[in-house]
């Protein structure tokens, strides 16, 4: 055997005496360890890539969570080829493509070794040299699912599986993505089901084989498969079918009652009553209930990958923290993946995206996932409201925006990916969610005061994502689209309204409330949380103290986080403290609910024992407005707009 410094210095040379052509070009990658620089990687054409890709992945090992995948890509010439590792992933808005669990790659031309060579620069690039008279490369590699989450996001358990194909292939540089088809096959553990919007072909005992496709609707098209496995039509008779693939880890959690269904079916037709056209010839919710697989909530052109609790059906009343997962994912159909930022409309999976738009494009989302969800029933009208009044609590008190503006934070997923912060109202993280659905309801609100109530938010969601019914190609979008398609719905100076409430910052700078004033109602506190608040924290095992000391506990009494500048900041506490005891007994969090209610009385300080690693300390406030709770106040003598944009839509 070569050692592999020297296979790697042989390649290089290879590479650059195969193509004297690419010393050239522009960009080619030095390494001092290399003897030559690597040739360029070609850019993106587009132009199709000749042959069609076969990729097999052997799903069945569940003991050790490994998919293996076998891969051969046609070829046509000898010479110098780049293979791609994707690496900016559609959904999650940065280039966290999990390339450290990629492992065993092995290529051959004809039962020959192929060596490779990772370009230094862009690392998630392969170097190859295609031997003389080659028609295809093998390739063989393995995808490691974390078998423990400090590892990253399980995908794989014994009773289900989540195939994200963008973590089983290699692609070749040069092409668009929408340009290089791909045979898709799986071999699933016996027995098992599965759902995906990918087209059956054919099925051999355990090996599922699929139409082909091109690479950005198969990596558009994940699978999810399991022993318990439910599929339920949630459009009876309609044009195009829309599905709910089911699995869990329990059979027990399938089973959903007939008004449950029916709160599902409203779904896709609040969806219809919104939007009055369609972008997809079928489409699928992939829906694990699951407390072993990875969460996750991801969207899709034609289907959506849902993590939800195994209760969520059996645990109805008891568990709201994913009620609006289901409508937030569909409504990316039409925002997000057929309509779709200008600067997210890129070649390939490794041309980095631009996140300007997030505050639409997730922004408005979050705003109908909450509404749609409200119209179809799977949240109540108060309970919706109550969710909006912990949104609008939290943005108010963002004390972030005195040096970080919302615009800024729509690059956080590359900035951060998604990393836990310890002070996340000083930090901000993406904020473009939630406070992008308050700057949607104060645009919704506004359009209704303008028209005496003839037209909403709705109608931009008609005109903008609403048209050209059975269209699939996506359809970029600019600011400036944006812009004009509201003045189409009224005229308005909208430039400046988004762009005022997106860039500001500074000390003055505030949480855009203005929608709820205008829909009728205000943001109040009051000593107990609302019925939605109690029952969503005692499902999340959070104790909310933010609005009073200025902290959360989670269980085990641990700290999860601090609001900045607030008594519990300027007393020295931090994210992963415990509070031990308060006033002198050992704590819980009715006991530290109490000691607040009764420091109303000036003279009676909070007192705290904490624990720091193996510190203890204890740490006395001096505050005495009680204990404080998110809720909206009816504003008396105006409009109920915000119940009107709640209530279901009746064609």
């Amino acid at each position: 055997m070569i050692p592999t410094r020297l296979r790697a210095a042989s390649l290089a040379l290879l590479l650059v005496t195969a193509s004297p052509a690419a010393l050239a070009q522009q960009a080619s990658t030095y390494a001092p360890a290399l003897p030559a620089p690597l040739p360029p990687i070609p850019d993106a054409q587009d132009v199709a890539y000749p042959g069609v890709i076969a990729l097999d992945v052997d799903a069945t090992n569940l003991s050790q969570r490994i998919f293996s995948v076998t891969e051969t890509i046609p070829v046509t010439q000898a010479g110098p080829m780049v293979l791609y590792f994707p690496e900016w992933l559609p959904g999650n808005h940065g280039p966290v493509g999990p390339i450290p669990q990629l492992a065993g790659i092995e290529i051959t031309a004809a039962g020959q070794r192929v060596e490779w060579v990772r370009d230094t620069l862009r690392p998630f690039a392969y170097h190859v040299v295609v031997p003389a008279g080659a028609t295809a490369l093998e390739v063989k590699l393995q995808h490691l699912s974390p078998t423990a989450g400090a590892q990253g996001r399980i995908t794989m358990t014994p009773e289900m599986l989540n195939l994200q194909w963008e973590k089983m292939l290699l692609y070749p540089a040069g092409h668009w993505s929408r340009n290089i088809m791909v045979q898709p096959t799986v071999k699933l553990p016996t027995g098992w089901r599965f759902g995906t919007a990918l087209e059956p072909l054919e099925k051999n005992g355990d090996v599922q084989t699929f139409k082909p496709v091109n690479l950005e609707v198969l990596i558009d098209s994940p699978v999810f498969a399991g022993v318990h496995y439910r599929q339920i039509d949630l459009d009876p008779g309609g044009r195009s079918p829309v599905r709910a693939n089911i699995v869990a880890d329990e059979a027990d959690s399938l089973n959903a009652t007939d008004e449950q269904i029916q709160i599902l079916r409203n779904l896709v037709t609040q969806m219809d009553r919104l939007y009055g056209a369609r972008h997809f010839d079928h489409y699928d919710f992939l829906i694990a209930m699951t407390d072993r697989l990875g969460g996750i909530g991801l969207e899709h052109h034609r289907s959506s990958e849902n993590s939800v609790d195994p209760a969520f059906f059996t645990g109805w009343a008891t568990h709201l923290s994913d009620r609006d997962l289901l409508s937030h994912e569909m409504n990316h159909s039409w925002d997000g993946k057929w309509r779709r930022p200008a600067d997210q409309y890129v070649p390939n999976f490794n041309s980095p995206l631009q996140n300007s738009l997030l505050w639409v494009y997730e922004g408005q989302t979050q705003y109908y996932g909450q509404v749609i969800a409200a119209r179809s029933g799977l949240l109540s009208t108060q309970q919706a409201m109550d969710a909006l009044a912990l949104t609008a609590a939290t943005y108010d008190t963002r004390v972030g925006r005195q040096w970080r503006a919302l615009q800024d934070t729509t690059n956080d997923p590359i900035i951060s990916q998604r990393q836990a912060k310890g002070w996340l109202s000083w930090q901000r993280d993406e904020d473009y969610y939630s406070e992008g659905q308050l700057i949607w309801l104060d645009v919704d609100t506004l359009i209704r005061e303008k028209t005496n109530g003839r037209k909403s938010l709705d109608d931009f969601a008609r005109a903008f994502y609403g048209v050209q019914d059975g269209s699939y190609a996506p359809v970029p979008y600019t600011f400036e689209d944006v812009v004009a398609a509201l003045n189409g719905v009224v005229a308005n100076d909208w430039a400046t309204f988004l762009r005022t409430r997106l860039d500001a910052d500074g000390p003055n700078a505030r949480a855009p409330l203005d929608g709820l004033a205008r829909g009728g109602w205000r943001l109040a506190f009051a000593d107990k949380p609302t019925d939605y608040m109690k029952t969503l924290y005692a499902e999340l095992k959070r104790n909310d103290f933010t609005y009073s000391l200025g902290f959360q506990t989670g269980e085990a009494n641990k700290i999860r986080s601090v609001q900045w500048d607030s008594p519990a900041f300027k007393a020295g506490l931090a994210v992963g403290m415990e509070i031990v005891a308060v006033d002198g007994a050992a704590a819980t969090p009715d006991r530290l609910a109490e000691a607040i209610t009764a420091a109303k009385d000036p003279a009676t300080p909070v007192t705290l024992i904490v624990k720091d690693d193996d510190q203890y300390r204890t740490v006395a406030f001096d505050y005495h407005d009680g204990l404080r709770y998110p809720r909206l106040e009816r504003i008396e003598g105006t409009p109920d707009r915000l119940g009107d944009i709640l209530t279901p839509r009746r064609r």
